[in-house]
């Protein structure tokens, strides 16, 4: 997925110096970003508080949304550099092409993983024939500085490792939890998991002490270490835990997110992740000029053009401001 925004900011990331070494409880809002005609978005990371969690660069939530009599999710071809993005659906489809000839239907609780590498493009949207609600997170994962410049790839997994307690069934998207290790590609010590709560159930979730970890409410009332997490809302965590408590009001579902902390300074602009801005400066004249990125075929309209650079340098903020 991309990042519309058309006043694209170039941000800082990643490195050590603001990662909370001990258990926190840091309730983030989402920012409302219009994707396309008809789709809304709840962006949680980068947030104001705090751009990543772990390799963890960019999370968006959204849905459920009745597109019955609407196209749904319409989303043009566009590029990707120096990240891998995790498709999530729990309602819905959506049809995945990219530059290497992908051509895949995504569907809830299936693993649709690229990684871009040096550079790809790709397009996302919801079939002409789809189910009436649409419902899922769009994330990208940061690629460490020994592997961003690997061979792009697609990676669709539908089926993946659960975990389960009394009310709980957790999928492990990406990583490793409680010994269940996904299938998908991964490029630094990372978790990421859906977990499906019961009304009623109170459980603890195994965690790792080194991994700082934060919770996505994709729906249903849920409470995270005592704290009430609605639907479109993130808490960060922090570090130094070794399991996490969940109690479910309804049936609800979450997803949680965590990692080694990243240590790399990062710089990110529009659908790029880099480590200077001439790196982001010479990735947009590519993808402007048609060159790099490759081309997707078989979309229906025209790429989706860059927005202007900023006029000012970017200035250094790590992790947090």
């Amino acid at each position: 997925m991309s990042n519309l925004d058309r006043q694209a900011a170039l941000t800082v990331c990643g490195g050590r110096g603001f990662v909370v070494a001990e258990p926190v409880r840091e309730l983030l809002s989402p920012r409302r970003v219009q994707l396309g005609e008809s789709t809304e978005v709840r962006r949680l990371l980068p947030n104001l508080g705090r751009r990543m969690v772990g390799a963890w660069a960019f999370v968006d939530h959204y849905g459920p949304d009745d597109i019955a009599d609407e196209a749904g999710m319409q989303v043009p071809p566009h590029p990707h550099m120096g990240l891998q993005t995790v498709s999530w659906l729990h309602d819905g489809e959506v049809l995945h092409r990219d530059s290497l000839g992908s051509l895949q239907t995504v569907r809830p609780r299936e693993l649709a993983l690229m990684t871009s590498g040096r550079a790809i493009s790709h397009s996302e949207e919801s079939p002409r024939r789809h189910a009436r609600f649409l419902h899922g997170a769009q994330l990208w994962v940061a690629l460490p500085d020994a592997h961003r410049h690997v061979q792009p790839h697609f990676q669709h997994h539908a089926e993946l490792p659960v975990v389960t307690a009394p009310g709980l069934t957790a999928t492990v998207i990406l990583g490793a939890l409680d010994g269940a290790v996904s299938p998908g590609t991964a490029y630094s010590p990372i978790i990421g998991a859906d977990l499906a709560l019961a009304r009623g159930t109170e459980t603890r979730l195994p965690l790792e002490p080194d991994f700082e970890y934060a919770v996505l409410s994709m729906s249903g009332e849920a409470e995270v270490d005592g704290v009430p997490v609605l639907p479109g809302s993130m808490l960060y965590l922090g570090c130094g835990r070794s399991e996490l408590p969940l109690r479910a009001e309804s049936d609800a579902g979450l997803m949680l997110l965590g990692g080694e902390p990243f240590e790399e300074e990062l710089v990110m602009w529009w659908n790029f992740i880099g480590r200077s801005q001439q790196e982001i400066e010479e990735a947009r004249e590519a993808w402007m000029s048609g060159s790099r990125f490759g081309e997707v075929q078989g979309y229906d309209g025209a790429p989706l053009p860059a927005p202007e650079l900023p006029p000012v340098p970017l200035k250094p903020r790590g992790r947090t401001r």
